[in-house]
């Protein structure tokens, strides 16, 4: 059975679609949050395997949630599912960590779809959302953070996410000399001394 949060502020909206998935006998509805601020926590003590957040949540918005709480929730896999379809807010998300992001227009059959094939390793996005991804990897100058090997990318992630040494390395499961070594090598990659430098070219994508 899958676990999932919602994190909705709106009220109609949220009660819909909490209904519907707990009409499906393969999801397990545990969490249900109408504010970041309450999901910030909730999340981390409640841990499921797929988190369902709307972006514009009040004073702390869904992106933020995603970028605070994904270091600190395992295997907690966020799905975006907005009103918003513009660049900023897709790849803002996308780079905070979300890895699925639908509109709320989506019917039932393709939420519950998104929902399956995200818990199955997938990445889902509805068609539009999709086809920017596609024209921004067409269009952008290459990314120096692709000679970046996954385990440091996912090093200099969890660093911009203000992350400690110690921290990095428990999420990790690894020795703090490796998260060190890991670090060494990244600056050396980027051609940059610090892990300020690493940091702000890693937030700047470049």
């Amino acid at each position: 059975m899958i676990s999932i949060s919602v994190v909705e502020d709106h009220d109609h909206y949220r009660l819909s679609l909490v209904k519907m998935l707990e009409s499906d006998g393969r999801f397990l509805v545990t969490g249900i949050y109408e504010c970041a601020e309450q999901a910030l926590e909730g999340l981390q003590t409640d841990p499921v395997d797929i988190a369902i957040v709307d972006i514009m949540l009040g004073q702390m918005s869904g992106i933020d949630l995603v970028r605070s709480v994904k270091p600190k929730t395992g295997n907690t896999q966020f799905l975006m599912c907005t009103s918003y379809q513009d660049s900023e807010n897709v790849f803002s998300a996308l780079r905070a960590g979300a890895t699925g992001y639908i509109v709320k227009d989506a019917s039932a059959s393709e939420i519950i779809d998104a929902i399956v094939d995200l818990y199955n390793g997938g990445s889902p996005m509805s068609p539009y959302i999709a086809r920017k991804v596609i024209t921004l990897l067409h269009t952008q100058p290459q990314s120096q953070l692709n000679v970046l090997s996954v385990r440091e990318l996912e090093v200099l992630t969890l660093l911009s996410n203000g992350l400690i040494y110690k921290e990095i390395s428990d999420v990790l499961s690894i020795s703090l000399n490796t998260v060190k070594n890991h670090l060494k090598n990244i600056y050396k990659k980027l051609h940059v001394q610090n892990k300020v430098e690493a940091v702000n070219k890693y937030r700047a994508g470049i």
